[in-house]
């Protein structure tokens, strides 16, 4: 970041940038509370309100036991300090505690709090927790200064308090595992909740496919069905139940012929998941018992009941949560230093991939409306406020639970194939299931080609049909197979190959050969007229360095490994007093899963290409934690990618710790190595696979439309050949000729990537001082209601 900054050329760029060194929190006092349910990542939320608070050089206090602390005060409201909030990252639940209040909801208790507050000089709110807490503030919010008036009134404060204190500025973030807050992709505590409820999907399959079981599954979620939701496409189950989408009466005549049906193509198990709110088209509830005997009593099939109760709200967040709640308390701090009198109290959220600040009542009154549209049986206008994450799932589980050809498109004559290039990523399985069947769906004849463009002029080609891919979406690895060969050397074998099985579309998963590759082919089209069909690739590599998309299918997956084995090697280091670590990550050249991995893990430095540094870095970094090490916190852990420097090897880097922490501190290393390969896939990324290749499926659908003349598909435009990818807020296509300008071919990596600007954020939370440029943090906007068709499909 500070080389982006260093590279900020002409005066023009210069203006429109703003830092946050401008904004000064000294003479303020911030208080942070967590309210309503726990969620998994709240602790990250609070550390880096915190960590970022103290950095600005404001007070912050904890307010123990949400609204209750508050009115109670006392002991309950303490001052917060840089080492207060070391070791949360990686603990589920709040660490500060939270509870339901009665008395909040009182006047009386609200003068209370306004007094406790108002005590202590605190000014500045900010608020973990779900709807209901985030309108309690608000409302604490507008009736601030007639509390002030009560306080003067009854002798407990003076003018003087009444007039520094006059304003209260609230800003909100969304913990809450169910996802039911309008106004945000992701709520935190919601990735960590599907990581539980894939964990026992994924063990109960293996004991009902032993036993040709069927399991019915009940998870939380008592207005929004989207945890069900997610985790049935995420595993591939044969039925669904949720709020937002009752089934038509007669449900049961279906749900019974598609289970008899499906085992009767010899699936040995069937899974059903039931949201717990879950109800019919006449608001009846579907519980678990009554699928279950409803199975039993017309199937005859051994069928047990889960519910998976509060497991889903316990354990340690993901990745996904840590950084997701990391970045949001940064951004909070942020709002509330820039807030002024006119401000709305607001929340900060997620949208695709960035952070956006909205007004906090608009979000709650849409989120109320989508429960007025459920209990007026506006069940698709509810499927619509929820927002586009929520009706992109609901679409691709459509699309996948039809199983039979659209009549429209009925054995379209289209033979379209897919294959795995590059290293193996998690969710590569997930997103060849999901192309073959949506292929399938929409008439065409799929193939598969094994082994990556090796496979292909070897001529390693079959059909693949619906049943061939059950199961999938839980694998890890490629299915395919994969390997790294590039087509160039082997265009004639290919092309042939091409011919022999008339392939009129390509579908190419996978990492930054699959990119070139399909550059090679592409750029070959003049000379073979085979390649003059639609070719479309979706990146899929740990690494995350494609050019053309924000992220990458299988990096959520070595993310989440990352931080597993960050989170253990802590914990050792914390039995031995004074350690530091130092762990070598993959990526190549690119920095990603250092830098993001390190945010999760809460790593004190990271090394990366990306960001040059030299031996005096190296000192100040020794220094900086011989620093640290005079705290209460007596451990270190140091994040190097693996091609960072090609002097300063992590063996190097070792030794240097060693040698100048020698009497300070002692030093370990670690290589993490093809762990970060392997692995079940995440929820994010069985999702995201599953998503990402059913829209390149329709695209490539819709685009054999438009080139077939005269009996043959024939395109040679540059929009033919495409990368889907992830940018900002939305999926789009985008031609790979095109991205050869972004691409840096030596080190394979994207010339401009978005994640550095996560770095400061990282360096901060750590307690170094950088500039950070917040000319790109989130600006107030409003609540969209319907949002344009062709961002459709925020992953």
């Amino acid at each position: 970041a500070d080389r982006e900054m260093a590279g900020a050329t002409g005066p023009k760029r210069q203006d429109t940038r703003k830092f946050f060194e401008n904004l000064s929190g000294a003479g303020k006092c911030i208080a942070v509370l967590t309210s309503g349910g726990d969620a998994q990542g709240m602790n990250g939320a609070v550390r880096a309100v915190v960590r970022m608070g103290t950095y600005v050089g404001a007070k912050v206090y904890f307010i123990h036991e949400g609204y209750q602390g508050m009115v109670d005060g006392g002991d309950y409201i303490k001052e917060a300090t840089w080492e207060s909030v070391s070791s949360v990252l990686q603990v589920g639940g709040t660490v500060i505690g939270s509870a339901r209040c009665k008395e909040f909801r009182s006047h009386e208790g609200r003068l209370k709090a306004a007094h406790n507050l108002v005590q202590r000089g605190i000014t500045y709110l900010c608020v973990i927790g779900g709807d209901g807490s985030l309108t309690g503030a608000n409302l604490f919010r507008e009736e601030w200064s007639g509390l002030l008036n009560e306080l003067i009134e009854q002798g407990l404060i003076d003018e003087e308090a009444a007039r520094s204190h006059s304003q209260l500025h609230i800003v909100g973030m969304v913990g809450s595992i169910d996802n039911d807050f309008c106004g945000t992709d992701m709520t935190i505590g919601t990735d960590s909740a599907l990581h539980r409820i894939i964990e026992v999907v994924d063990a109960i399959m293996t004991t009902a496919q032993s036993h040709q079981r069927t399991f019915v599954l009940e998870v939380m979620g008592r207005h929004c069905g989207y945890l069900a939701l997610v985790s049935a496409l995420a595993c591939g189950a044969d039925w669904v139940f949720i709020p937002e989408m009752p089934p038509e009466d007669g449900w049961e005549d279906n749900m019974c012929q598609k289970l008899s049906e499906n085992r009767a193509d010899k699936k040995r198990l069937n899974i059903i998941i039931v949201a717990e709110g879950a109800i019919d088209c006449h608001n009846k509830a579907i519980t678990p018992d009554y699928i279950k005997d409803l199975v039993v009593s017309r199937l005859g099939f051994d069928t047990r009941v889960t519910i998976l109760g509060h497991v889903q709200r316990g354990g340690t967040p993901s990745a996904f949560d840590r950084i997701l709640a990391s970045r949001m308390g940064v951004e909070a701090v942020l709002a509330l230093l820039e807030a002024s009198t006119d401000t709305p109290a607001c929340v900060v959220s997620l949208v695709g991939n960035q952070a956006v600040r909205l007004p906090l009542m608009e979000c709650v009154q849409m989120t109320q409306e989508v429960q007025k549209a459920m209990d007026e049986k506006k069940f698709d206008e509810a499927v619509r406020l929820r927002g586009r994450s929520f009706e992109n799932n609901l679409s691709t589980y459509r699309l996948l639970a039809s199983q039979t050809a659209r009549s429209d498109l009925q054995n379209s004559s289209f033979n379209v194939a897919v294959m795995n290039v590059g290293a193996p990523a998690a969710g590569m399985n997930a997103a060849v299931r999901s192309a073959v069947r949506v292929g399938i769906t929409e008439g065409h004849k799929m193939f598969a080609v094994n082994d990556g463009f090796e496979g292909f002029y070897k001529g390693q080609i079959k059909e693949i049909k619906w049943g061939d891919v059950g199961g999938w979406t839980g694998q890890g690895g490629s299915l395919l197979g994969t390997k790294r060969t590039l087509p160039a050397k082997h265009l004639d074998e290919i092309a042939e190959q091409m011919r022999i099985h008339n392939i009129t579309a390509l579908l190419v998963i996978g990492g930054f050969e699959a990119y070139v590759g399909l550059l090679e082919l592409s750029s070959a089209r003049d000379k073979h007229p085979e390649f003059c069909v639609p070719m479309v690739m979706i990146p899929a590599t740990v690494s995350n360095n494609i050019p053309g998309s924000d992220l990458s299918i299988g990096s959520d997956t070595a993310l989440n490994a990352i931080t597993d084995t960050c989170d253990r090697i802590k914990q050792s280091a914390s039995g031995t007093k004074r350690r530091v670590f130092i762990i070598e990550t993959m990526g190549g050249y690119c920095g990603y899963l250092a830098t993001v991995g390190g945010l999760a893990a809460g790593a004190d430095t990271v090394y990366i290409y990306e960001e040059p540094f030299d031996i005096r870095d190296l000192q100040a970094n020794v220094e900086h934690l011989t620093q640290k090490m005079k705290t209460s916190i007596q451990r270190g852990l140091v994040l190097r990618n693996e091609n960072c420097n090609e002097n300063f090897t992590t063996d190097f880097i070792y030794q240097l710790y060693s040698e100048e922490g020698r009497g300070v501190f002692d030093c370990r290393k670690n290589i993490l190595g093809h762990m970060q390969q392997g692995g079940a896939p995440s929820p994010f990324d069985r999702n995201f696979g599953t998503k990402v290749a059913a829209k390149a499926i329709q695209w490539i659908t819709q685009t054999l439309k438009e080139s077939y003349k005269e009996g043959r598909v024939f395109t040679n435009s540059e929009d033919t050949a495409c990368l889907l990818g992830m940018r900002r807020r939305a999926m789009v296509f985008q031609p790979v000729a095109q991205l050869r300008e972004e691409t840096d071919f030596v080190h394979r990596i994207p010339k401009e990537q978005w994640w550095l600007k996560l770095r400061p954020l990282m360096k901060i939370l750590a307690k170094y001082k950088t500039s950070y440029d917040v000319s790109d943090a989130g600006q107030l906007e409003h609540v969209t209601r319907v949002r344009p068709k062709e961002n459709d499909a925020s992953a």
